[in-house]
């Protein structure tokens, strides 16, 4: 086998606000913006894509998510992993945790920013970025937009400090959300990957 063929990718969304949110297939958004279509075709050009789906995602505990994660999906250093919003946070600390290598890591509106008062999330974000992630990943790309809030800047400068890697920034993607976006494709996403 090729490592070509052995190449796999593991997209883990945001976590929404709230379990009525999240459970709502009119409120939630990670199955409606860019991941599906993102894995249909990253899918139909050899590469298997799927979306991490992580328990009580609205209450993210990083002990749970973990826990999920390694029992459910596999990675290796022919691995992309793909993080979006609070979901890079989670890739983040779990690579600096385990020391795994793997083939790429894409932060998509990275975020490491709790709401003030949100103790859960303070939890999951609020730890030491492992700089050594980048003698482990054979590339680091961030996505952001020129109109991304704040707070996201902020945690884009964080996560630069600490990893560096190449930032590309689209117009008008806000927080790689369908409303933001306007679309489901994110052609400049596959064309990173497929490099």
């Amino acid at each position: 086998m090729s490592s070509e063929e052995s190449k796999n990718c593991i997209v883990t969304p945001g976590f929404p606000a709230s379990v009525e949110v999240s459970s709502n297939p009119k409120t939630r958004t990670f199955d409606k913006h860019w991941i599906p279509h993102f894995n249909k075709k990253l899918t139909a050009a050899g590469i298997p894509s799927e979306t991490a789906e992580l328990p009580e995602a609205w209450y993210p505990k990083y002990d749970k998510l973990k826990a999920a994660f390694e029992k459910n999906y596999t990675v290796n250093e022919n691995t992309i992993l793909i993080g979006h919003s609070g979901g890079t946070a989670f890739l983040v600390r779990w690579l600096g945790e385990t020391k795994t290598k793997i083939a790429k890591l894409i932060l998509v509106a990275p975020w490491k920013i709790a709401e003030p008062g949100d103790e859960l999330r303070e939890n999951l974000y609020n730890y030491p970025i492992d700089e050594t992630i980048k003698s482990r990943v054979g590339e680091i790309v961030t996505f952001t937009s020129d109109n991304e809030q704040s707070e996201g800047k902020e945690a884009l400068a964080i996560y630069q400090e600490a990893l560096g890697g190449e930032v590309i920034e689209l117009a008008e993607h806000g927080h790689f959300i369908l409303d933001h976006m306007g679309t489901e494709e994110f052609p400049e996403l596959l064309e990173v990957v497929l490099k």
